[in-house]
């Protein structure tokens, strides 16, 4: 594993105790009720949390529907560790990479990730792994850190020496541009001032239909 990875693990397993809590967990708490209302209009019923962290998310959409089959990976184990104190066994929780999912080809009908998106050293492998395991038609949602030019341009310089894993913040055009390389239908949005939604589907196969 990398060392931007073992920085991820280390940093979130520190955190995880009280990350729900805490002003380090607070941006991707800001970003709960936008993924969750985004979800609200997507039919699914099966669903992976890529990097779920300490579960909250799964636990919200179990809360609005206990019938979805959920399922979650993180790197860090003691984040893993909260997550399974708080959700029942029906959610699969496994510790792993999401630069190598361990699951089947077109698995779920929606792969969302929230604020980890910038953690990952190999972005456009993470984005070929969510590809082929969404089934044709399913959706990718995240979200993600954002700032104005400036603002990105000094902290993607702070990032260079980040001890906590933190690899790049994306512009509008350059998260879109590696979306439209594997998904379809691809669109963007700010939240507030340091954040953005992304959602894109992943293509029907046309020769898969049968007429």
């Amino acid at each position: 594993m990398n060392t931007v990875k073992e920085n991820s693990k280390a940093a979130f397993n520190q955190q995880a105790a009280t990350y729900d809590k805490d002003i380090k967990g607070q941006h991707a708490r800001s970003l709960y009720p936008v993924l969750l209302e985004k979800l609200s209009h997507i039919p699914f019923q099966s669903a992976l949390d890529l990097g779920c962290g300490t579960g909250e998310m799964l636990k919200l959409i179990l809360q609005k529907d206990p019938h979805k089959e959920l399922c979650g990976i993180d790197l860090s184990e003691e984040m893993l560790a909260v997550a399974k104190s708080k959700l029942p066994e029906q959610v699969k929780l496994l510790l792993g990479d999401s630069e190598a999912l361990p699951f089947p080809d077109n698995a779920f009908d929606v792969v969302y990730c929230n604020d980890s998106f910038h953690h990952y050293p190999a972005p456009q492998n993470v984005l070929r792994e969510v590809n082929r395991v969404l089934k044709p038609g399913g959706t990718f949602l995240m979200g993600d850190c954002w700032q104005p030019f400036v603002g990105r341009v000094i902290m993607n310089f702070y990032m260079r020496h980040s001890k906590e894993g933190d690899v790049k913040i994306y512009s509008e055009a350059e998260l879109v541009s590696m979306l439209s390389a594997y998904f379809y239908n691809v669109s963007w949005e700010q939240v507030g001032n340091t954040a953005c939604i992304a959602m894109c589907e992943k293509m029907i196969d046309i020769h898969s239909l049968i007429f």
